[in-house]
Order: structure tokens, then sequence, then C-alpha cells
């Protein structure tokens, strides 16, 4: 009987035990180190700065919209393309080392109103660049110049799931906005990132990443479905339709 008692007694005491210290070995490793496990989750062979693929991104939105994106990103040859089409008007901008194109319904020639409803601009198509390459870059891009990764390490819920939550914010002229990446505690899988322009107005928003494409190693997350941070309101959803080599 007091054997019976003491098995159980020492039982739960290893059940205590357990609960205790598994928060703390998740922080036996650093920012770095929990980093570089998701990325090797995610390009295990080191791939992604050899990227050379065409994306089919479909946007869903709240007003029922749809855009239909067709987009190339060669990383060795810095180039990037994007033909977007909403509804029966198609835009196409490109950027390579020659500078930026743009076409509106295959014309080069638009108007100034064409041009401001459309975004018919360097800029704007200089933005979907980087815009594109960060986010289906993630996490390898964390490791760019200009990136600082912050030795703070958090173990968060959200949205009732438990993450290892990462801070990210960039040097002067590479970025404003203050990032924070979500990561699976078992697998380093990147599940939720959010960023904040301010976060003491508790703006920006979060996207939830859920289901992945396997591209030569790599696991790409194939749907991003956007939210904004103080409203809790749905913003829209990017479908990775396809992926493909352009070479």
């Amino acid at each position: 009987m007091v054997r019976s008692i003491k098995s159980k007694f020492m039982n739960r005491l290893i059940v205590t035990l357990i609960a205790v210290l598994l928060p703390l070995i998740g922080f036996s490793q650093s920012a770095k180190d929990i980093l570089s496990n998701s990325i090797s989750y995610h390009d295990p062979n080191g791939f992604w700065n050899s990227f050379q693929g065409n994306l089919k991104i479909d946007l869903n939105q709240p007003d029922g919209s749809n855009r239909k994106s067709d987009i190339n990103i060669d990383l060795p040859k810095a180039e990037f393309s994007m033909t977007e089409r909403r509804g029966e008007d198609v835009v196409t901008r490109v950027i390579d080392k020659e500078g930026c194109s743009i076409l509106f319904n295959g014309r080069s020639d638009f108007s100034k109103e064409e041009s401001k409803k459309f975004g018919l601009t360097c800029d704007r198509a200089s933005m979907y660049k980087n815009y594109y390459t960060f986010l289906y870059g993630l996490p390898m891009k964390l490791k760019d110049s200009g990136t600082i990764l912050h030795n703070e390490l958090e173990q968060v819920e959200f949205k009732g799931n438990d993450y290892l939550k990462l801070k990210i914010t960039f040097e002067e002229g590479v970025g404003t906005d203050t990032w924070y990446i979500y990561l699976n505690p078992e697998t380093y899988a990147m599940e939720v990132y959010q960023f904040y322009h301010d976060e003491t107005k508790n703006d920006g928003e979060y996207i939830l990443l859920s289901e992945l494409i396997e591209y030569r190693g790599m696991q790409i997350p194939k749907v991003r479905k956007w939210y904004t941070n103080k409203e809790d309101k749905w913003l829209g959803t990017d479908d990775l339709v396809s992926i493909s080599s352009l070479r």
C-alpha cells in the first residue's frame, strides 16, 4: 500500500516536473538557433538564394473580388515580373537590371487616371517585388543584411495555439516596421507572422499560414489569410495555386 502511494506520488512529481521544465527547454536555444531550425525546416537544402520560379497566386477579398497574379522571381539574375489580372484589366510590371517597364492592357501609354487607379508606376512595381520576394522567401529572408533578429524569445499562445515568437526589426533605410514570426514549437514551421507600423497603436496586420507546397525541397506556405491587428478584420486570402521552375 505504501509502495503504491509512493509510486503514485512519484508519477505525479514526474508529470509536474515535465510541465515545468518543458517551457524552459525551448529557451535553452537562442533566437538565432530557433531561426536556423525554422530555415532548416522550410529550406533544408539552402535552395532559396538560387530561386528561379513562377508563382501563380489568387487573392480573394471580402467584397468578392478576385485578383490573379502570375509572378516570376529570378534571384540570381535580379529579375522580377508580375502579370496581374483584375476582371478585364491586365497589368504587367517588369523589373530587371535595365530598369522598370509597365504595360496596361498591352499598352505602355496610359492616362493619369489609369495610372492612379491601377498603380502603374515603377514605385509600385518595386513595392510588389519587395513584397513577394520577402513574404515568399520567409523565414530565409530574415538572414538578409539589414535585418535585426532580437535576442528576446517568447513562448506565447496565439489564436489558441502555442508558438515560439521571434521579433524582427530593420536597420535604417531597409525597413521601418516591427515584425513577429510565430513558429510551431515542435517542428519550427512558420505558422503566423505579424507586423506593426506603430506597435503602440496596435496597427498593422497578422497573417495566418496554412498548408504547404513542396518545391525542390522547400516547404512554402500555400494559404495566407490576412487580418487587421486592431479590429481582427479579414482583409483577404492569398492562395498559392502553383509553383514551377523558370528554367
